[in-house]
């Protein structure tokens, strides 16, 4: 956002300085130009009084057209005064159109073109040397006129083009920032909802049975341990990948559908018994394994979280093309409002919704809803990756 603004800023400096700039490049040679062909002697005062005339344009951004206005009409008196006006009236008003045009001020350049075209008329009829000389004199003049507001125009589109793709650079970026803070949350609440979730019910079971069977106690702590270990390993993975994207590959290989077996294994320990039937994936893309996995383990995370469930399958089928994965539990199934009491959570709905991402983000859909024979059913299908997920509680 920084660098559009100070490209605006920029664009503005520059078209200022031209603007400033404009005046003095333009008038000392054409009163250098005019007292030569008129054989008169360059009055300093004169050109001095021309310079004060132009003054009031450069206060153009602190001050309104209609208090400019009277400046500017007292600039060309004193020039009319002191300069032949068939050469230098019309300077002022020049100047006055190519700002006014290019601030879009269409109105007020309508109403100082009108003003000023009678005005050079009569201005340079005292010293026109007939007829043909004089209609020379005005159509030169307002040549000029017109021409400042063509030029004016164009400075003026020139820089809403430009600003206007400042400000989709702008929005590009900032989308790409909200895309990434995105994919930055799904891999955290990956990595880390499911480790915690397994080391709550763990430490759950252990406080329970600390007095009572020490040695299962101890096993859930060994267990909480296992896990806990692991999601560090995979926080540090992740986060150094997020901190150097363009390094050659994360640390730690990142788990995909062949590795179901250790998310098994922490429901597990859990209480749930888990069920898995994998059917080989040599061909899968890398990011179907990926995805498949972060949605498998989503689902499992939700059925130890809220499902209630005593038992729990996930199978996965290469049909095809496509890889279709279900993972079934005994579980609450809906609430009363028909939600899937185990993917929503804690109402916020994150993980059905982070599962829908990652599905959509390789083509695919996500659905779900309560199986047949009980419980609760997710099902994604990514059939632009040559895979289907099916997750099914």
């Amino acid at each position: 956002m920084g660098l559009a603004v100070d490209a605006r800023a920029i664009r503005t400096i520059r078209t200022d300085t031209l603007l400033l700039w404009l005046p003095v490049g333009v008038l000392p040679p054409v009163l250098i130009a005019d007292a030569a062909l008129s054989s008169r002697p360059i009055d300093a005062t004169g050109v001095l009084a021309a310079f004060v005339a132009c003054l009031p344009l450069l206060l153009r951004q602190r001050l309104s057209f209609l208090r400019l206005a009277p400046l500017l009409v007292a600039g060309i008196v004193l020039v009319l005064w002191r300069l032949h006006p068939a050469s230098t009236v019309v300077l002022i008003p020049v100047v006055a159109l190519l700002e006014l045009a290019r601030r879009g001020d269409r109105r007020n350049s309508l109403w100082v073109a009108v003003a000023v075209i009678p005005c050079v008329g009569v201005s340079v009829l005292p010293f026109a040397a007939g007829a043909a000389d004089f209609a020379q004199i005005v159509i030169r003049n307002v040549s000029l006129c017109l021409l400042a507001i063509a030029a004016g125009e164009i400075i003026r589109s020139r820089d809403e083009s430009a600003e206007r793709a400042a400000a989709a650079r702008e929005q590009a970026a900032l989308r790409l920032v909200g895309e990434e803070r995105l994919r930055i949350a799904q891999e955290v609440h990956d990595v880390v909802a499911h480790a915690m979730v397994a080391i709550n019910v763990q430490a759950g079971v252990a406080a329970h049975l600390i007095g009572r069977d020490p040695v299962h106690a101890a096993e859930s702590l060994r267990q909480i341990k296992h896990v806990s270990g692991e999601a560090l390993a995979d926080l540090r993975s992740t986060l150094g990948v997020l901190r150097d994207p363009e390094q050659a590959a994360p640390a730690v290989p990142a788990a995909g559908l062949s590795d179901l077996e250790e998310l098994a294994a922490s429901l597990r320990a859990a209480g749930v018994a888990v069920t898995l039937d994998v059917d080989p994936l040599v061909r899968a893309p890398a990011t179907v394994h990926a995805a498949g996995y972060r949605i498998v383990q989503e689902a499992l995370t939700n059925v130890l979280r809220h499902a209630g469930a005593s038992t729990a399958r996930v199978r996965v089928r290469r049909e095809g093309a496509a890889v279709r994965i279900e993972v079934s539990d005994d579980g609450l199934g809906a609430s009363d409002d028909g939600s899937d009491a185990s993917a929503t959570g804690d109402g916020s709905g994150h993980g059905l919704r982070g599962m829908r991402e990652r599905a959509t983000a390789l083509g695919g859909t996500l659905e779900f809803g309560p199986a047949p024979d009980g419980g609760w059913r997710v099902q994604a299908c990514l059939p632009g990756a040559t895979t289907t997920v099916e997750t099914a509680r």
